[in-house]
């Protein structure tokens, strides 16, 4: 299958790519520079260097594609990128696989795709985007991805302590995270690919929920762990950053399980913080 692909030497997107690879499909990512078109060439797929907001280029690699990832989301982009992908794919078979996030569904102990939606401020752009692509006649599938973590990066990259300097917790930190390893994450994206049905959302969440005082513990390395008030994370996150982080949300994943037959396998947040590709 050929599959055009956003977003390529981001953190999900350079997995997702692999995993594509892996899987036998035919990749062409849209990249913004000649040194990123390379890092995609030696992964194994074909670049384009040029702009996701390109309606143009956008247009002419839709229309060459047997589906669409998109990972490069973001509220500058979505709106007319998705737009571009709709209208060629329309009474079409072709999937298109979109990304969501986790944080879409605000606070709740059990996160299904059936969870009303009650995004924080930073993501709340996202609801139009997506009730336009949910709407749409097309294809597609929402992945919405817990607390991504993995080769060493992402949001958990916050905790990981050098044994002297502290740790800072985000509030007191007794709030939940529902996780998922990059690289079992990118699996999911490969089989909404093959499945190409019209599946809503896809909630992609491994089944762990630590604490984030659990994940800040497993990442210090012998570094202090301290909390602090909801107003000190504000004001060293960023009042949108902050709210988002402090939010509690645990899901299971069982949908992606059940339905798409997903079988995530990589190391959990906690034991990739102590023991594996955050430590330095």
């Amino acid at each position: 299958m050929q599959v055009f692909l956003t977003g390529a030497s981001g953190y999900i997107g350079s997995s997702v790519l692999r995993a594509l690879v892996a899987h036998g499909h035919r990749v062409t990512a849209l990249v913004r520079s000649d040194e990123k078109a390379q890092a995609v060439r030696d992964a194994g797929g074909s670049a384009v260097v040029g702009d996701v907001t390109d309606t143009d280029v956008v247009r002419r690699l839709v229309h060459d594609a047997d589906a669409v990832v998109h990972t490069a989301s973001a509220e500058s982009v979505d709106p007319g990128f998705t737009a571009t992908v709709l209208e060629a794919f329309s009474g079409s078979a072709r999937p298109f696989v979109h990304t969501g996030g986790i944080f879409t569904f605000g606070d709740s102990t059990d996160i299904s795709e059936k969870s009303p939606v009650s995004p924080p401020a930073l993501t709340a752009w996202r609801a139009p985007v997506e009730a336009t692509v949910r709407a749409s006649d097309v294809r597609t599938t929402i992945v919405a991805p817990g607390i991504v973590h993995g080769r060493g990066a992402g949001i958990p990259a916050m905790f990981v302590g050098d044994g002297e300097h502290e740790v800072r917790l985000v509030g007191d930190g007794s709030q939940r995270w529902t996780t998922v390893h990059v690289d079992d994450l990118a699996e999911l994206y490969v089989l909404a690919v093959h499945r190409g049905e019209q599946d809503g959302y896809v909630v992609a969440a491994s089944g762990a929920n630590p604490t984030v005082r659990e994940i800040a513990e497993a990442g210090a390395h012998g570094s202090p762990v301290v909390a602090e008030s909801v107003d000190a994370s504000r004001e060293r996150l960023g009042t949108d950053f902050a709210d988002a982080l402090l939010l509690h949300q645990e899901a299971s994943g069982a949908h992606a399980r059940a339905a798409f037959g997903w079988r995530p396998s990589r190391p959990s947040l906690l034991e990739d913080l102590a023991d594996g590709s955050y430590v330095r």
